[in-house]
């Protein structure tokens, strides 16, 4: 391999949080790193192919390739039982040293051996909860790599896990302050339309709101889009929410 410790390199000069800092969402961060990893750990004669599967609860599998064959092999390995799966089950790397000679996954190795890889090599990614990820490495030549080679892959795989798991804990904030953010423009709408309901009906808050959820009921709405037509009716401009973040 060209650099025989990159992820020290990398370490040393910041460029794993880089990668985090610069990146707009996790997709395009693991795209990154697909790349990096790629590069850091191919041979001088022969490049090295790289794709990263990370599975998480009531996800899709979010795919990242340096290669549009890394994609296609990342995407079979998702589709049937595969090395990377063997390697995220297991927590342990897992290689395949000439897929043409490969039994342990017969179906996944049919759907694979006419993509011209023919050394794999999986290797965990430690990351929290029910998330599971995997580095796979890919190569065109059989027996490509060598114990040095994962032992290289290994401990890379676990400088990169630490970049990952930031990037995955920015992503769960992210999306818990949007979660929220839409709650309460939901909850300022229904609010409004509560209110045009007292109006209209002499009635207490209580009693309005007990009118918008029946009819919401009744007319199988949410709760929140009926409030929006109520608001729509009544008011010539569209209700705007102001939160200070």
């Amino acid at each position: 391999m060209v650099n025989p410790h990159p992820e020290q390199e990398a370490l040393q000069n910041g460029y794993f949080l880089d990668l985090v800092l610069g990146s707009e969402d996790v997709e395009a961060f693991l795209t990154d790193l697909a790349i990096f990893s790629a590069e850091s750990l191919s041979h001088p004669d022969s490049p090295v192919f790289c794709g990263i599967t990370v599975l998480r609860k009531k996800r899709a599998a979010t795919v990242a390739t340096s290669h549009d064959r890394a994609r296609v092999m990342d995407d079979l390995q998702n589709d049937f039982d595969s090395p990377c799966r063997t390697a995220m089950d297991q927590m342990g790397s897992v290689l395949v040293p000439d897929l043409a000679r490969e039994y342990r996954w017969p179906e996944y190795v049919a759907a694979a051996s006419s993509q011209g890889v023919r050394c794999i090599l999986s290797v965990p990614l430690l990351v929290e909860g029910d998330t599971r990820a995997a580095l796979n490495l890919y190569s065109e030549r059989a027996n490509d790599f060598t114990e040095a080679d994962i032992e290289r892959a290994e401990v890379f795989a676990s400088h990169a896990s630490k970049s990952l798991r930031l990037a995955l804990k920015i992503a769960q904030l992210s999306d818990a302050r949007n979660d929220l953010a839409a709650a309460m423009q939901s909850r300022t709408v229904i609010d409004l339309a509560v209110g045009a309901i007292m109006a209209q009906n002499h009635c207490s808050q209580e009693e309005a709101f007990t009118i918008l959820r029946t009819a919401s009921s009744n007319r199988n709405i949410k709760l929140r889009h009926l409030a929006q037509s109520i608001i729509a009716a009544v008011s010539s401009g569209k209700v705007t929410t102001h939160f200070e973040e």
